[in-house]
């Protein structure tokens, strides 16, 4: 996400959930084109469709409540998991004879920075869909009480991703935050303190894509521009456009490899020159051909690859450099996870542009105010250096190796695009489509946060800990690739 606040506002209103269900119906009806045509996804196989029928009966008939805890590798989730409630669920009901209420839909969790830059109009929408929002780097006691009561009360289930954000991988699961498995318990608790029987369960949802046809030429056309924004000298043609041949996909690799260590060392001289940041040069070994200008001193012969633990241990050590960048400027901490950090930058960052003075009684004067947008504007610099880092945070150095699939080549050029998109101030959303693609969505095995109520009772951190790590483990082992055509229940979007 990008904050394109540079002026001081108001503070950020609490969108309540107002779900109307001629929005809904609206927003039903017009999906599978959207999905289709606007995003290209073509299809969406479900795998054990049977599970989520049978735990939403559950809740339906005040059995249990119910937590809907997704995958977030995509902007796409969304769309994804409203066509498994909202066709596929119901479509497999009807062919087992289980009745259930109508309409099948669910409550749902989102950032309440979604409406700041992708427009006032979504927050609306999301309002009338059900969702609640939550601002993720502080207590929000407002979107925690409206969130906890949709879990506990709400006439449908509750959506949420643990991952926190998407992180544009479809096979990597980012660290899971604890707030799915803490609100689960909070649930618990409120069943007993309401003397009710429900149990309360964690559904985990797991997202994939795979794309119909292997989009090679159109990942060669962007390794083509991203090398010219970035000023370097494109190999000689060794193989032709979407070639998939092995000599193809080394050459292809070798690219993706020089973009990459490319950018990761002109960022780190711009933090070495600027913020004057102690950061080591890399070790370097025997592998792949770089251009003349990948490095600036390395030559058009030149043999050179960086050891994948120290491209791991140089992106760690950058991201830490550009966070304390922003953590000097605002005075935080530099402690917790690289996305905690993140977190507590963005809102230290929203603290300094949406402020309660610019409503004051009396308004602030003109040199005031003058004051406050200069405030905001640099707060939003120093915000853009937590923006890089959301962008690098999920990348190992060994994700394509590891499995040259068209999938993995796809979203690392379009991480490196985004990181290009961020240098040069753009906005790097909405992500270009490469090509049409299938989603799989797959309903793991519910988990009993109730079962486990003992435990929360004995220690609560450690017993968060736990459910978090079990969510982690079952989410982690829906995204082994499945080859095309496996028997999977398919759920064509509707022509």
């Amino acid at each position: 996400m990008v904050n394109l606040s540079t002026r001081a506002q108001p503070p950020l209103d609490f969108i309540p959930p107002a779900l109307d269900r001629r929005v809904l119906a609206l927003v039903r009806l017009g999906l599978p084109y959207w999905m289709r045509w606007r995003e290209q996804i073509r299809r969406v196989d479900v795998i054990n469709a049977d599970g989520l029928v049978h735990l939403l009966r559950a809740f339906n008939n005040q059995e249990t409540r119910l937590l809907l805890a997704f995958r977030h590798p995509s902007p796409l989730d969304s769309y994804c998991l409203a066509h498994l409630l909202w066709y596929a669920v119901p479509q497999r009901a009807r062919q087992l004879g289980v009745e259930l209420n109508r309409p099948v839909h669910s409550h749902f969790i989102y950032d309440r920075g979604i409406p700041l830059w992708a427009g006032n109009w979504v927050g609306w929408i999301y309002s009338r869909l059900g969702g609640t929002p939550i601002q993720r780097g502080k207590v929000d006691r407002q979107g925690l009480r409206s969130a906890r009561n949709l879990l506990a009360n709400g006439q449908f289930p509750l959506a949420a991703a643990p991952e926190g954000g998407n992180n544009g991988h479809t096979e990597i699961v980012s660290p899971l935050e604890p707030g799915v498995a803490q609100m689960g318990f909070w649930c618990v608790e409120d069943m007993h303190s309401q003397g009710r029987t429900e149990g309360v369960a964690i559904a985990p949802l797991g997202i994939v894509y795979r794309y119909i046809t292997p989009p090679w030429p159109e990942i060669d056309r962007w390794l083509d521009r991203l090398e010219h924004e970035n000023g370097l000298t494109a190999p000689a043609a060794a193989y032709a456009p979407g070639d998939a041949g092995e000599s193809a996909m080394a050459h292809r690799y070798q690219r993706l490899y020089t973009l990459g260590e490319h950018l990761l060392t002109l960022v780190e001289g711009y933090y070495k020159r600027v913020y004057g940041a102690a950061l080591a040069q890399p070790r370097l070994t025997p592998d792949v051909v770089l251009p003349t200008n990948a490095l600036g001193d390395a030559g058009a012969d030149t043999r050179l690859e960086a050891d994948p633990e120290d491209f791991a241990k140089r992106l760690e050590a950058l991201m830490n450099a550009a966070l304390q960048v922003a953590e000097t400027y605002f005075k935080l901490p530099a402690k917790g996870s690289a996305i905690d950090r993140c977190r507590r930058i963005e809102q230290a960052g929203w603290d300094r542009i949406f402020r309660q003075d610019v409503i004051g009684n009396p308004p602030p004067s003109e040199v005031e105010r003058g004051l406050a947008d200069r405030e905001a504007e640099e707060a939003s610099l120093r915000m853009w250096h937590m923006r890089l880092v959301e962008s690098f945070v999920a990348v190992t150095g060994h994700y394509v190796k590891q499995c040259p699939s068209a999938e993995r080549f796809a979203e690392t050029v379009m991480i490196l695009r985004d990181i290009g998109c961020l240098i040069q101030g753009k906005n790097p959303f909405p992500r270009p489509k490469l090509g049409p693609q299938r989603a799989v969505v797959t309903v793991g095995e519910a988990i009993s946060v109730s079962d486990r109520w003992p435990d929360y009772k004995a220690n609560r951190k450690q017993a968060v800990a736990r459910l978090t790590a079990d969510l982690q483990t079952a989410l982690e082992g829906m995204i082994t690739p499945t080859p095309p055509g496996a028997g999977l229940p398919k759920a064509d979007l509707p022509q």
